[in-house]
């Protein structure tokens, strides 16, 4: 009968070690050497990337420092459908990227699912007269018919891409154009 009760002994002091030891290492790397209970968002860069595309379903969406309000508006986008990269996020925040490298943090209703893409946009320069041209045509070929000349910064509607080709819709038209000149889209990806 002792020794079961030293074994239960034992056992009970070898797990509140390795609850003390766990909590401890919690503390550690929760805090880091913060007061107990405090939290403070990890930055965008010690979590893992869930990288990916979205676009903004506002026509004004305010890009703040840090994620919450209590943080200063940055910059403010005015382009309804504009493809940005969620490349953080904290709890309700998305920390997003636009074609330009802005960097900011917008609240996670203000994006949407629905995939668009910018047309070159490292073609435009603010001192050009006539921005490049891109050329939309009816398949997924070079050697296929144009259908549309469409300008550098010009908005897409992505519709599906495959084959480093994507069907887009910009204004009135639908075609394809290659994935390569698109800013919002990974190289290679496939979207139905």
């Amino acid at each position: 009968m002792r020794c079961d009760r030293s074994r239960a002994t034992w056992r009970l002091a070898a797990l509140a070690l390795a609850l003390l030891v766990g909590a401890s290492l919690a503390d550690a790397q929760i805090g880091k050497g913060a007061p107990v209970g405090a939290t403070a968002p990890k930055a965008a860069a010690d979590e893992p990337k869930v990288l990916r595309y979205a676009s903004l379903k506002a026509d004004r969406v305010q890009l703040r420092q840090g994620p919450g309000r209590e943080h200063p508006v940055a910059w403010v986008i005015q382009r309804t459908g504009l493809p940005v990269e969620v490349i953080g996020e904290f709890e309700a925040w998305c920390q997003v990227r636009d074609a330009a490298g802005t960097v900011g943090w917008v609240y996670a209703s203000l994006l949407s699912g629905r995939r668009t893409a910018l047309v070159l946009p490292w073609e435009v320069k603010s001192d050009q007269t006539q921005p490049p041209l891109a050329t939309l045509r009816d398949d997924d070929d070079e050697q296929a018919r144009a259908v549309v000349q469409v300008e550098a910064g010009a908005l897409a509607n992505i519709i599906s891409c495959e084959n480093a080709w994507c069907r887009v819709s910009i204004d009135n038209h639908r075609g394809y154009i290659e994935q390569a000149k698109l800013w919002g889209t990974y190289p290679n990806e496939t979207i139905r």
